[in-house]
């Protein structure tokens, strides 16, 4: 088994001593990214290749004042709207323990019902910022995790791409397991751009933060827990008070790069709250509810954008593969 204690490296370093396929030259980067997805993580027929385990909730969203101010889209403007929610865990393995050092980053991906019919998503994790800043670069990364198996040769692939690409020795670490999937703060590490009803244009990242506070368990408590503490808990928690977020836009400055998802922008930029998230009931039977979900970052309204960031539409790309071959 692959072991590194250096970021995106341990993050996905699986049981499985796996070699890279070799991608075909006629396939998209997003198909060959789901190609070493699956034989770092198995298949697993109607699972997801990567956040294969998951729980479904739902609840509603109430936009604060300021929202209305800084984007015309119409989830800002009106009531509480309806909200599907679907929590989960990293890597391609439906059985993946939650206390897993390689079940960080931890997904929170939201769905909401727009008044006039419509829906629009935002898909987060617990990553502060992504390993690479391309498509290509993360197919790459996938690869050489994939090749740097125990009898790997020094300098190992992963150790050659890391070398070369620093964020991917560090991002993963940014990612801890908490005692709560309602307990963790969920980042978007997309930037986006906020349209008012002036046409003024606003760089954003989203960060979704926990009303009760970020609680994070030391590694070695988190992997003495039972395998599906957080998936098991998350709804009878719900069910007896329902978890509330706080959902913030992170404005960038003149001069923050919104095309590079590696380089998060400092810690003092203004942030927006822009309403509150209320996970408030597990739905009956997640398994079947999650098959049918697709979550896709460019799925927006009007007020609210895609940048310059290449991964937005790679991560679109990638999932309407994987969504395409579980469906099968």
């Amino acid at each position: 088994m692959l072991r590194s204690r250096s970021g995106f490296a341990l993050l996905l370093s699986t049981a499985l001593a796996a070699t890279a396929p070799a991608l075909a030259q006629d396939t998209s980067t997003a198909e060959q990214t789901i190609d070493v997805m699956n034989t770092l993580f198995g298949k697993h027929p109607g699972a997801r290749a990567n956040h294969a385990k998951g729980v479904v909730a739902e609840g509603t969203f109430t936009p604060s004042a300021e929202a209305a101010t800084i984007s015309k889209a119409s989830l800002f403007q009106g009531p509480a709207v309806p909200v599907t929610i679907r929590f989960s865990d990293a890597t391609g393995v439906p059985t993946i323990p939650d206390g897993a050092a390689n079940a960080n980053p931890h997904g929170l991906a939201l769905k909401f019902k727009l008044q006039d019919g419509s829906e629009m998503d935002v898909v987060t994790n617990s990553l502060k910022y992504f390993p690479v800043a391309t498509g290509e670069e993360f197919r790459d990364l996938l690869k050489a995790v994939a090749d740097s198996g125990p009898n790997a040769a020094h300098p190992t692939a992963l150790e050659r791409f890391t070398a070369a690409h620093p964020a991917a020795a560090t991002a993963g670490g940014t990612a801890k397991t908490p005692s709560s999937l309602a307990r963790q703060t969920y980042n978007g590490v997309n930037a986006f751009i906020l349209v008012d009803k002036d046409g003024k244009r606003q760089p954003f990242r989203f960060r979704i933060e926990p009303v009760q506070g970020e609680e994070i368990l030391p590694p070695e408590e988190a992997a003495k827990r039972d395998p599906n503490f957080l998936m098991g808990e998350i709804g009878p928690r719900i069910a007896k008070e329902p978890a509330k977020f706080r959902v913030l836009a992170q404005l960038a400055q003149a001069g923050d790069p919104t095309n590079d998802a590696t380089k998060p922008w400092p810690d003092d930029r203004k942030t927006v709250d822009l309403g509150t998230l209320t996970v408030a009931k597990a739905v009956p039977d997640s398994a079947e509810a999650e098959k049918a979900l697709l979550f896709m970052p460019n799925n927006l309204t009007d007020g609210i954008e895609v940048s310059d960031d290449p991964l937005i539409d790679a991560r679109v790309q990638a999932y309407a593969v994987s969504f395409s071959r579980r469906s099968q």
